[in-house]
């Protein structure tokens, strides 16, 4: 019965290519985790990558510029 709940949290994940002077461009997955109201999307609550060596950062921490 999960059509009566009109409010879901939703998890959508992306390749982004970023960009940073030191290491130069680099390919990452990022997460994002929406709170959603019958499909649409109201705001984001999160927002995470993963490295290569799996250790979860955010994506504020990080000081990467977007292709």
């Amino acid at each position: 019965m999960n059509f009566f709940k009109p409010i879901k949290i939703s998890r959508k994940t992306k390749q982004e290519v970023r960009y940073h002077p030191n290491m130069g461009s680099l390919s990452t997955r990022v997460t994002r985790i929406y709170k959603t109201i019958f499909g649409f999307h109201l705001k984001t609550l999160h927002e995470y990558r993963k490295t290569y060596h799996g250790k979860v950062k955010s994506t504020a921490d990080c000081n990467l510029a977007k292709i």
